[in-house]
């Protein structure tokens, strides 16, 4: 079975048992002007550790997602979401963080 399948499975059954989404699907948390008072420098530093940590939990999470997929069709259950998997409200203050960043490196 292809990941699209799985997914496709895992969708119809989150209605029930709440799988992880993909990091794609997550919105990001807004920060408004956050960062308006750093520096370029700093604002520059800050959104290259902001944009690797992003990448770290959007592995996490893809696998999460996955695990769901698996265990909703193996036992009917998301084990990795109920086993702490899902990073989702992390992802989404990650992705409003290097929003934020990149609006005020605009200003650079």
């Amino acid at each position: 079975m292809n990941a699209s399948a799985l997914l496709l499975l895992c969708a119809a059954g989150s209605a029930m048992a709440g799988c992880a989404a993909r990091p794609g699907a997550i919105a990001p948390v807004s920060m408004g002007n956050a960062y308006a008072g750093a520096s370029c420098a700093e604002a520059a530093a800050l959104r290259t550790s902001s944009a690797e940590r992003l990448a770290i939990l959007s592995r996490q999470q893809d696998q999460a997602a996955t695990g769901d997929a698996i265990g909703v069709i193996l036992i009917g259950v998301p084990m990795s979401s109920l086993a702490g998997g899902d990073v989702s409200g992390e992802i989404a203050a990650e992705k409003g963080r290097v929003a934020a960043l990149d609006a005020r490196l605009q200003g650079c």
